[in-house]
């Protein structure tokens, strides 16, 4: 039987500076969906990468007196070390410098083109270059870009545009019909609330600088980088053997750059005939001290910083375990190590660390178990599902509740029942196999030391007698 296909994206980053904690937030989702399909049995593609355009790229290049290439060549690999220290097992990392990326990007262009969907004009108004991002007087605070709070620009210039206006309908269409595109519902309403005040046609190019993909019509103008950047979920796809993939099953993404996904994005696809991707998940902001992560203004929390305070799983369970994915989250190095210490060493560690001791002192006799039942997995299952991985943890961690429970009624140290021992060794199995996409390297330990495979059909199996030892500490108390 063919596997199924599962396709997942987090979006593309500038390499402008250092990752911190919002890139990897929603890189670490997109690592914990990934895998997750992977033990489902899943055929995954996780796609990464960089955004490597734009005036922004180019006035950061200018400042450090580098070439704009030179310059992103230098940063790239901070991301890509970043991603290796957060356990991210992505299957490419993408930049929009890439050869093949750029040629679908002219290959669009074209056709949309050629569909007359592309026009030229004269393009006067607002622009934050910050976020690359178009602003009407009405999006202003005080004159100031609503994300960035700092003086917008004002430009004029000759440009090509995109007849967005033209797919208001389609897209007001879509959304109705697919309730899944846009999520979760509150980030929908704010997109048809959006959409149904009308749109404008968008600059798709640029005359003042000439980083960026030159326009195959006219190569005096260089592609807006939004228009660049969004074809890198396709562009991935058409690389050998990748075409199964489109369309993507969901675009993971911050909220700050949904109007791009989920209005920009799909209207391109329709202009270029091309199937849309399944889902657009719109993920809510870490704060720090109650002000929203920016690297512009000075409030970062970086990966390494992140890593330092209790290890990369305690880091990946936190922000998957502290905050409803798709809700505003407040960082705090207390809560972390309060998590850390609480859930992951008292209940987890603490329960492994027992269960293997006995075990080794005692052994274990096969039997079915029955503690098992207690453990609702099609639950679990339904919540991964809805992105619910707060949800889904809280389960996992019930279970480990009822299991540290069962062990404390039962004292198998006085009674050496190698049935208990083995119903607990073998739900230590399920437990560890449901952690593996929030924390895989304490997964891959309690699986070397039990003796199971990580994989979800797995669960239901009984897990293989074995010799075990007493397990190293898998969480150290902070």
């Amino acid at each position: 039987m063919a596997r199924k296909k599962f396709y997942v994206t987090s979006p593309i980053y500038y390499p402008n500076d250092i990752p911190h904690i919002g890139h990897a937030y929603t890189t670490i989702a997109a690592d914990v969906l990934a895998r997750w399909n992977k033990i489902k049995g899943n055929n995954v593609f996780f796609l990464t990468g960089t955004d490597e355009h734009g005036k922004k790229i180019e006035n950061a290049a200018k400042k450090q007196n580098k070439k704009t290439k030179e310059f992103v060549d230098s940063l790239v690999p901070k991301f890509e070390d970043a991603w290796k220290k957060l356990n991210i097992d992505y299957d490419r990392f993408i930049r929009t410098t890439d050869s093949d990326h750029k040629k679908i990007v002219k290959k669009i262009l074209q056709k949309v083109y050629d569909k007359g969907d592309i026009y030229p004009g004269k393009y006067e108004g607002f622009y934050c270059t910050g976020c690359e991002a178009y602003y009407t007087e009405r999006d202003l605070e005080d004159g100031c870009c609503p994300i960035h709070k700092t003086k917008i620009e004002k430009l004029k210039e000759e440009s090509y545009f995109f007849k967005l206006s033209k797919y208001q309908k389609k897209l007001l269409e879509l959304y109705r019909k697919n309730q899944n595109f846009i999520l979760p519902e509150s980030r929908a309403r704010e997109i048809v609330n959006f959409v149904k005040e009308g749109l404008r046609d968008l600059s798709i190019s640029r005359t003042n600088f000439d980083w960026g993909i030159s326009l195959p019509f006219d190569s005096k103008h260089v592609a807006y980088v939004w228009f660049d950047a969004l074809l890198n979920y396709y562009s991935a796809t058409k690389e050998g053997g990748k075409q199964k993939f489109w369309p993507a099953d969901v675009h993971l993404i911050g909220r700050d750059i949904l109007r791009f996904h989920a209005v920009i994005w799909p209207a391109m696809l329709m202009s270029a005939g091309i199937e849309l991707p399944k889902s657009i998940f719109a993920h809510g902001w870490w704060t720090f001290d109650k002000e929203k992560i920016s690297k512009s203004r000075g409030r970062v929390v970086n990966v390494d910083e992140l890593i330092s305070i209790a290890g990369v799983d305690s880091a990946r369970y936190f922000l998957f375990r502290a905050t409803p994915f798709g809700q505003d989250g407040d960082f705090s190095e207390k809560a972390l190590v309060e998590r850390h210490n609480n859930e992951l060493a008292d209940k987890l560690g603490n329960l492994v660390s027992r269960v293997s001791a006995l075990v080794e002192k005692n052994g274990i006799v096969k039997c079915q178990n029955k503690l098992l039942k207690k453990l609702n997995i099609k639950k679990i299952e339904k919540l991964f599902e809805d992105y619910e991985f707060d949800k889904a943890l809280n389960e996992i961690f019930a279970f480990i509740d009822v299991c540290n429970e069962y062990i404390q009624a039962k004292k198998p140290w006085e009674t050496k029942d190698k049935k208990v021992l083995y119903e607990l060794a073998d739900s230590i199995k399920a437990i560890g196999i449901l952690l593996y996409p929030f924390i895989p390297s304490t997964s891959e330990k309690i699986a070397k030391q039990f003796g199971f495979k990580i994989d979800f059909k797995e669960i239901k199996k009984l897990l293989k007698i074995k010799k075990i030892k007493k397990s190293e500490i898998l969480f150290k108390k902070i």
